[in-house]
C-alpha cells in the first residue's frame, strides 16, 4: 500500500454515503486552506467571476486534467454543466434523439428512471430488461433487442440504488446497432477506466466519486453535437456549451474547484508502477474483493447480486435476520462508520467504497460486522 492511500484520517469517521460522498481528506484540507484567499487573489473561488482570469486557470486546469485521467480523445468534449444525472436523463434525448427512437437497457433504478424521462422527447424503447431478476444480474446482451434506427443506446454502467455494475462496454457494432452508446457513470467515473472506442457519450453527477454536488461532467464526441431538439433550452445545448467552452451561463465554480482538486489528488495516486485511475481501479478492486469476500463466508449476512456483475463502488447486502438493523446501524455509529442504511427502495445495508474510502476503511466496516455478526448470532 503507498503512501497517498493512507490519509490523515485524525478522529474523522468512515463515510459510507452514496452521495453526495466522501471526498479525499487532503482535498478538504486544500479547500480550506485556500476558502478566504485563493492562491494570493485576495477572493474565495465562490467570490470569483466565472469570467475572471483566476477562475478561468481553474476551469482550463481542471478540464486538461479530467481529459488526462480519464484518457479522454482529443475529438470528445468535456462539458461542465449542472442539474445532475436526472437532468442528463432529459438532456440526453433532447440532444441526441433528433426526436426519433431511442434504446434503453433497464438494469435497476437509475436506468428505469433514464428510459422514463426519455419518454417526453423520444419513443424510448426497452431493448432488454433484468426486472425479472429482480435486478441481480445484467440481460446478456446477445438478448438485447436493439432497434435498427436507434438515435443511441442508454446504458446505466453501475446501478449505485442496486449495487449491479458492467464489467466491460457492451460493443454495440458487435451486436449489430450503428448507434452511439451513452453511459451514466455518475457512481464508478474515475474508478476504473473508460474504453472511448465503444462510447458516444458519458455522464455523471460529480458527488459520488468528483466532487461536491451541483457539477455534472459530460464527455461527448464531436459529431454528437449540433443535432438538439428546437425545445432544448439553450443552457442545455451541448453544442451552445461546446462552443462557449462550458460559459455560456455561470457554471458551478465551486463544484468545478473542487473537482479539479479532486483530479489532481487522483493524478497523484501510484499503486507500484500504476498512477491515476489505474492505480485507483487495483485499490477498488481490493476493497470490494475484501468486503465481498467477508460477506460470501457469513451465513449472517447476504449480497443478492450476482457475482459476475456485482459492483465495485456500491454494496448492498441485508442481515439475515432484519429486526437487527437498527442494533446494527446504531453500533456502527458509534464505531464510527457513517450512512450504512440502504436505500429505501431496496431495504437492508449499503456500503458505499468510492475512491475516497481507503482501504482501512472497508477493514473497519469488516472488523465491525465480525464482532455485531459475534455478539448477535
Amino acid at each position: 500500500m503507498t503512501q497517498q492511500q493512507h490519509q490523515p484520517a485524525g478522529t474523522r469517521p468512515y463515510n459510507f454515503s452514496a452521495g453526495p460522498a466522501a471526498m479525499p481528506e487532503a482535498v478538504l484540507q486544500r479547500a480550506a486552506a485556500e476558502m478566504l484567499d485563493w492562491q494570493g487573489s485576495g477572493m474565495s473561488v465562490m467570490e470569483m467571476s466565472h469570467r475572471g482570469k483566476e477562475f478561468g486557470a481553474i476551469c482550463t486546469q481542471a478540464e486538461a486534467d479530467i481529459r488526462t485521467l480519464l484518457a479522454v480523445p482529443e475529438h470528445f468534449h468535456i462539458l461542465f454543466m449542472q442539474g445532475g444525472g436526472l437532468g442528463e436523463n432529459a438532456i440526453v434525448p433532447m440532444n441526441l434523439s433528433r426526436g426519433t427512437a431511442a434504446d434503453f437497457v433497464i438494469t435497476g433504478s437509475w436506468s428505469i428512471k433514464s428510459q422514463k424521462e426519455a419518454q417526453r422527447y423520444c419513443t424510448a424503447n426497452i431493448a432488454a430488461s433484468n426486472a425479472g431478476d429482480h435486478h441481480t444480474r445484467l440481460p446478456d446482451p446477445s438478448t438485447w433487442q436493439l432497434s435498427k434506427d436507434a438515435s443511441y443506446v442508454h446504458l446505466c454502467t453501475n446501478e449505485t440504488i442496486n449495487g449491479i455494475e458492467f464489467q466491460q462496454l457492451p460493443d454495440l457494432a458487435a451486436l449489430g446497432s450503428n448507434a452511439p452508446l451513452v453511459i451514466d457513470f455518475s457512481s464508478h467515473v474515475a474508478s476504473r477506466s473508460v474504453d472511448w472506442r465503444r462510447v458516444g457519450l458519458a455522464f455523471g453527477g460529480a458527488q459520488k466519486n468528483l466532487g461536491p454536488a451541483g457539477l455534472t461532467l459530460v464527455i461527448v464526441r464531436d459529431d454528437l453535437l449540433g443535432h438538439a431538439l428546437e425545445i432544448c433550452p439553450s443552457a442545455f445545448n451541448y453544442k451552445i456549451v461546446a462552443d462557449n467552452k462550458s460559459m455560456y451561463n455561470t457554471p458551478p465554480t465551486w463544484g468545478i474547484y473542487m473537482a479539479g482538486l479532486t483530479f489532481q489528488w487522483l493524478l497523484q495516486q501510484t499503486e507500484g508502477t500504476l498512477t491515476g485511475v489505474a492505480a485507483m481501479e487495483q485499490r477498488n478492486i481490493a476493497k470490494a474483493k475484501l468486503l465481498y469476500g467477508f460477506i460470501d463466508a457469513s451465513s449472517f449476512y447476504v449480497n443478492k447480486i450476482d457475482p459476475g456483475c456485482r459492483s465495485r463502488m456500491n454494496v448492498p447486502f441485508f442481515l439475515a435476520n432484519e429486526s437487527r438493523n437498527d442494533a446494527f446501524l446504531a453500533g456502527a455509529r458509534e464505531a464510527g462508520l457513517l450512512q450504512l442504511k440502504g436505500h429505501k427502495s431496496v431495504g437492508g445495508m449499503r456500503a458505499s467504497i468510492y475512491n475516497a474510502m481507503p482501504l482501512e476503511g472497508v477493514r473497519a466496516l469488516v472488523s465491525y460486522m465480525r464482532e455485531f455478526e459475534r455478539s448477535h448470532a
